[in-house]
């Protein structure tokens, strides 16, 4: 005589362990997934005063975007808030003071604006920082939103202190 058996699988998945057919397995290497609501996030003041303009915007960047966290995640808002101060303080080295230019364009035929660095550093500091920090964020949705996390003055003064910021050196 001839017995067939059906043989029925249950297969179950939680965060810690897989379930087959009624029998737990412990997942030894699982990645840990981090949304935005998880992370804690940290406010830090950062002085401009006398620092290079690249050096200083590649370190708030990596802070914005959570680079320096274990827990980064590229698709997750999970950097920190930073608030740079002293920007008419910052300084370039060689000759870039004389020859960056800060162009956008109207979008009119012949609607070209450029500013040279100089100019720029006396009117609006503050948009140096920025422009330079922006160019270093990706170029997406979750990049505008990083971005505005940065918050740049151009006096010792901020209207932050109610976050408790810490002071970092870079």
């Amino acid at each position: 005589m001839f017995l067939s058996f059906k043989y029925i699988i249950f297969v179950s998945f939680d965060k810690t362990k897989l379930v087959v057919g009624g029998l737990a397995l412990k997942q030894e290497k699982m990645t840990p997934w981090y949304s935005t609501a998880d992370i804690d996030k940290k406010w830090y003041v950062v002085d401009a005063s006398g620092k290079v303009l690249g050096r200083l915007a590649t370190e708030v960047a990596s802070i914005i975007r959570g680079k320096n966290k274990p827990v980064y995640s590229p698709n997750a808002d999970t950097g920190d808030f930073v608030v740079v101060i002293n920007a008419d303080k910052i300084v370039v080295t060689g000759k870039r003071a004389e020859l960056k230019v800060y162009k956008h364009h109207s979008g009119y035929p012949g609607g070209l604006k450029t500013k040279m660095y100089n100019d720029m550093i006396k009117v609006k500091p503050e948009f140096v920082i920025e422009h330079a920090v922006r160019g270093m964020l990706p170029k997406t949705r979750l990049g505008k939103k990083i971005f505005h996390h940065l918050k740049v003055y151009r006096g010792a003064d901020h209207p932050h202190a109610a976050q408790k910021p810490e002071v970092i050196s870079i």
